[in-house]
């Protein structure tokens, strides 16, 4: 080894005439008192440093090295290189001022000279220093070099390094962000410096794809829980101080200003996963969900809400999809966790599945409701018995179902709807787990139900969706069927009657809210009505309990309120007829049953007479109340319950129920058409409808003819129902001869007694026309006219045909086949 060194270079042996009167400062250099035998460089280095250090850096001679640096940018290297070595020496002399001045001066050169294409070399020095101050234990040391990598981390470097790695730096400071020192005031500072640091690492690798990849599962491993670490103190003092807000202990100017770890943090957390891309977000989630078992921050779920939220909001909104389905895959790892733990996950699920329902549209929502409804099959599958936990734990499901589509328009609620429908196990499936998923399911089915907005019955109720759900209503279990009844009260109300119709009453509802039926919604009513209503009536007769009757009434008037109007009553009044005939005529039931479906009856006639404001109909049933206010108070409202009632009942009563031919009178005293309910059979138990299928007036005529004999077909036939063309004996009205608007308006202004009397003759033609013809003439009447203008075209053009045939031929040609003889469609036997 060297007794002496020098600390000349041959190569700058010019430089030594430039300051030749002084000193070298080194103790060990052979040059003495020479100092022109030092490079330019190194003196400058060494004039920044004052004599005593608590002067601080030299500005003068700071500014010199500067000038010099960028005049001379091919020293920078040397300058960072020598730099460092001094900070060392004065490192392990514990002359800790003299570090900050080397650490403030390289600061100011890196600041200065960034833009230089010789700066990778003089950043290789500077993270070395860096890395020395960090491996100290002095935390002053650590802080001021964590800030000095921070100030490094904001510039942008034109000139990209291949082979910079900061393992180092992710790793101390990981480990600063856990700093337990026993000064507060300390520990605060050193975690922020942590954090800060790791924010630089972050803005320096994840803009530049060259250098070492920060989202590798070993680094996330470390990022995240130091920022989970911090973050977790936070929430329970930003609660605390939401509190002390409240109370008025703590006011708003005391409050926030000072940055304090856990609001580093969370902004840290946010930009973190603001620059994750598709591939990376995974990197960040799976440490997050490792962090929170590990610490066992699933209960309560605050912190876990407060987390996700940051998430979803920071991160990419078309990779939102990611988190709700990373954390249903947690979710599945996890089906064998405590029903708390599921549940908070499942909660947590619930607050954040809404921000990415916007982003979710066809395939991957309906793979998000298959998730959540494939959960809730598990959850009732897994346990014999429901506890209050497992409980809890569906409905938290179901509400994030709810939340999820309440974000999507309301066709794709319907869509949902459909799906959900389509899940649920099928009647004839009667075991207890199956009736249990049934009503899990259909409880997820309603709370889609519930965010829906009905606008047309026709788009709430398509066929696909209504056939099964009215299979639903009959089902044997009261639980299913309420259900059921609860989701179609949840579409069939558009103004928000279902609380004001949910007791059973002959009285007015004083805040019923009304609008006139459409003319699509009318439509409906005639094409599916029967059906529903029919579906009601099976429901109303399968159980006895106020809930399930209740339930049934309050859809039932729910559906009198939404489309009763003069074109329907009449299907209306059916159905109120039919059900009254159940509790005729039904052997199978009670007389409570009884009794209470004859409440049921009598509430909707004074309903539908109220909302369609047929006064007529109203007296009728007013007379029919006061009757049994009189006679039978047991067959008025209130429902009667079968528990607290024992009592036996006189239902053979026939002159207070409801009369058929007089609610057509009503109609016929107000002007309406009475035909339908005068010739129509009221709804029965157990009949088969089917949804989608319209019945024609062929269909309609046989059934009547089923349960009436031919003379009262004939004699309530209406005209109207068919073509007045191709009746016998009768003709079209004539239009007025001349047609001026005089004309016109005379033929419009008829008085509607004539157009009445004019109708009631042409029914009497025709029913004298059938009752006295015989069959013979009504076969000539009724015969297609096209058929003779058919023949006489045939013959026209075998006239003109240029083959001679024999007359023979002709003959038989001219001779109609047997098989092609037309008969009338009534007249098949």
């Amino acid at each position: 080894m060297a007794l002496f060194t020098c600390c000349f270079e041959p190569v700058e042996f010019p430089e030594f005439l430039d300051t030749f009167v002084q000193k070298c400062t080194d103790p060990s250099c052979c040059c003495g008192c020479c100092s022109a035998l030092r490079p330019r460089y190194k003196r400058l280095v060494d004039n920044i440093f004052p004599v005593n250090s608590e002067d601080g850096l030299v500005k003068s001679n700071m500014e010199k090295l500067t000038f010099y640096s960028l005049s001379s940018p091919d020293k920078l290297d040397r300058i960072g290189e020598y730099l460092y070595q001094k900070a060392s020496k004065d490192i392990n002399r514990k002359r800790y001022k003299f570090v900050e001045i080397a650490m403030e001066a390289m600061d100011n050169l890196l600041q200065a000279c960034h833009a230089q294409t010789t700066l990778n070399l003089f950043v290789e020095s500077f993270l070395r220093m860096v890395q020395k101050l960090l491996e100290d234990s002095n935390p002053n040391l650590q802080i001021l070099a964590t800030n000095s990598f921070v100030k490094f981390a904001n510039i942008n470097e034109d000139t990209p390094s291949y082979h910079r790695r900061y393992d180092f730096f992710i790793s101390k400071f990981s480990s600063m962000c856990h700093g337990n020192n026993d000064n507060i005031e300390l520990r605060d500072s050193i975690r922020l410096a942590g954090i800060k640091g790791v924010q630089g690492v972050i803005r320096k690798t994840v803009s530049d794809d060259l250098v070492e990849n920060i989202w590798e599962k070993q680094h996330m491993e470390k990022i995240v829980p130091s920022l989970l670490f911090n973050m977790q103190f936070g929430v329970n003092v930003m609660f605390v101080k939401k509190n002390m807000l409240a109370s008025g202990d703590l006011t708003p100017v005391e409050d926030a200003t000072v940055v304090t770890p856990p609001v580093l943090a969370e902004e840290v957390l946010r930009e973190l996963v603001g620059r994750a891309s598709f591939g990376h977000i995974r990197s960040v989630l799976k440490p997050l969900l490792t962090h929170l078992d590990r610490h066992e921050l699933w209960v309560p779920n605050t912190f876990a809400i407060h987390t996700f939220r940051i998430v979803m909001i920071s991160i990419q909104p078309q990779y939102s999809y990611t988190v709700v389905e990373t954390l249903m895959q947690h979710l599945d790892n996890n089906f064998k966790s405590s029903p708390k733990t599921r549940t908070s996950l499942a909660v947590v699920l619930s607050k954040i599945i809404a921000i990415a329902a916007g982003e979710s549209v066809g395939p991957s929502a309906l793979d998000i409701i298959n998730n959540l409804l494939t959960h809730l099959r598990t959850s009732v599958s897994t346990t014999t018995e429901i506890t209050p936990e497992e409980s809890q734990y569906q409905e938290a499901l179901i509400n994030a179902l709810g939340e999820f589509a309440n974000h999507h328009p309301d066709y794709q609620k319907i869509e949902i709807m459909l799906f959900i429908m389509n899940t649920v196990p099928d009647l004839s499936k009667k075991s207890k787990g199956d009736q249990m998923l049934q009503n899990i399911l259909l409880k997820s089915l309603l709370k889609v139900g519930t965010q829906y907005s009905t606008t047309s019955f026709e788009k709430a109720f398509p066929a696909s969706f209504l056939q099964p759900l009215l299979k639903m209503a009959r089902a044997p279990h009261d639980p299913t069927r309420i259900i059921v009844m609860q989701i179609f009260q949840s579409l069939l109300d558009r103004h928000q009657n279902e609380k004001v119709l949910s007791t059973v009453s002959i009285k007015p509802y004083a805040a019923l809210s009304q609008e006139t039926p459409s003319r699509s919604d009318i439509i409906f009513t005639h094409k599916y009505g029967a059906n529903i209503m029919q579906a009601l009536i099976d429901s109303m007769a399968l159980s006895e309990k106020l809930d399930s009757l209740t339930s049934s009434y309050n859809t039932a008037a729910l559906l009198i309120v939404e489309m009763a109007c003069g074109e329907t009553v009449q299907e209306f009044l059916l159905f109120i007829l039919g059900i009254q005939q159940v509790a005729t005529t039904s052997d199978d039931l009670s007389n409570i049953h009884k009794c209470c479906l004859h409440i049921i009856a009598i509430a909707l006639l004074t309903l539908t007479a109220r909302v369609t404001g047929i006064n007529n109909l109203l007296e009728y049933a007013q007379k029919i109340i006061e009757d049994r206010k009189q006679e039978a108070t047991y067959l008025l409202p209130p429902l009667l319950d079968s528990k607290k009632s024992n009592k036996s009942y006189n239902l053979n009563l026939p002159h207070l129920a409801i009369d058929k031919m007089a609610l057509a009178e009503c109609l016929q005293n107000a002007g309406m058409d009475f035909n339908r309910l005068q010739t129509g059979v009221p709804y029965a138990l157990n009949q088969i409808d089917n949804p989608g299928h319209r019945h024609s007036w062929v269909e309609s005529v046989s059934n009547h003819m089923t349960h009436r004999n031919s003379s009262a077909d004939l004699t309530a036939y209406n005209a109207d129902a068919d073509s007045i063309s191709s009746s016998p004996g009768v003709s079209k009205k004539a239009l007025a001869p001349e047609y001026t608007v005089d004309a016109m308006k005379r033929y419009l202004a008829e008085p509607p007694e004539s157009v009445k009397r004019e109708q009631q003759e042409k029914q009497k033609q025709i029913v004298r026309a059938f009752r006295e013809s015989d069959f013979e003439d009504l076969m000539k009447r009724t015969e297609p006219k096209h058929d003779v203008i058919q023949n006489r075209l045939n013959d026209l053009f075998n006239s003109l045909s240029i083959d001679n045939k024999t007359p023979q031929n002709a003959a038989n040609q001219n001779e109609k086949p047997i098989y092609e003889t037309n008969f009338p469609e009534l007249f098949y036997y």
